[in-house]
């Protein structure tokens, strides 16, 4: 009997990584620094790869497909994209080889004992998706280089006492350049991220309108990121930026919206206006409406009787 293809190849170091793209071995255990116009991808045993690092790349001039989990995307621009320990991604390359990928990869015990071994978790874009790229401009592609380049000398030199410490100095200015430039993607591309809060907006109103919320309770932010296409991360970076609020307080921003409906429009008494906007417990609802209207439901009411 033919033995059964692993759905993934599971990459724990960096050699593994290496040679799966057909690389000279690391030049240092924690941190590699890859930059090839056509690596020897052998993609041979399983259709994904899961490395258990963090992985940041630019591409330039790239004509295949990266897959995150089950979908293609393709990449036709510059553009830079990171992945999280433990992500699943797949690489289909085009026939082209005249394409750019630079990329460094380092192992999370690289940030053991540093701040930014912490601060890293906050830096949503490690699980966007992949059609959620940050897209460079010129200037900022010279700004990321010339960090690339430091690291890049940093990596081929000697390791001594101090290598790991200005290593992971550059990482941290990186990646406070790349939330920088995430913010100003938000900012830049109005009309298509207004056209996902309206998206969002007309969502909500139908999940609510259409009586899904009594049968299946409040909508998670996966839920509605996934109605979305965008990755709940993205899309909750994006909302701050724009309105100041997450996906989880837009969400609140309905819920109380249609409380208010029917606080004064409707007998129902709050228990059951609770099991309409999908509570389980009428004290979570009335804790969340004091919260963020600083007054009761049945006080709320009573202003307008």
């Amino acid at each position: 009997m033919a033995s059964k293809k692993p759905a993934h190849i599971v990459l724990n170091s960096l050699s593994a990584l290496h040679d799966l793209l057909g690389l000279p071995k690391p030049e240092h255990p924690l941190i590699s620094v890859m930059y090839s116009k056509s690596m020897q991808y052998q993609h041979r045993e399983a259709d994904n790869v899961v490395i258990n690092f963090y992985a940041i790349c630019i591409k330039e001039g790239f004509k295949g497909k990266v897959k995150y989990g089950q979908r293609d995307y393709d990449f036709s621009e510059g553009v830079m994209a990171f992945q999280g320990p433990g992500q699943v991604s797949g690489v289909e390359l085009a026939d082209e080889k005249d394409f750019t990928i630079q990329w460094v990869i380092f192992h999370p015990d690289l940030l053991h004992g540093y701040p930014l071994a912490k601060t890293i978790k906050d830096y949503g874009f490690f699980s966007y998706a992949a059609n959620e790229a940050l897209h460079l401009s010129e200037k900022e592609k010279t700004t990321i280089a010339s960090i690339l380049v430091n690291i890049e000398h940093e990596y081929h030199t000697n390791i001594d006492n101090f290598s790991q410490d200005v290593m992971v100095a550059n990482l941290d200015l990186l990646l406070s350049y790349c939330n920088r430039f995430y913010n100003r993607q938000f900012i830049t591309r109005k009309k298509v991220n207004h056209d996902l809060l309206v998206k969002l907006e007309d969502l909500l109103s139908d999940y609510f309108n259409s009586g899904m919320v009594r049968q299946s309770g409040l909508p998670s932010v996966q839920y509605v990121s996934a109605q979305l296409n965008v990755s709940p991360n993205y899309l909750s970076d994006m909302l701050r930026t724009l309105t100041g609020q997450g996906t989880q307080q837009h969400i609140h921003n309905k819920v109380i919206e249609k409380a208010k409906e029917f606080l004064t429009t409707s007998k129902l008494s709050v228990s059951e206006i609770a099991y309409e906007l999908g509570f389980e417990h009428p004290q979570s609802f009335n804790k969340l409406f004091k919260i963020r209207t600083g007054t009761t439901p049945l006080k709320f009411r009573a202003t307008f009787n």
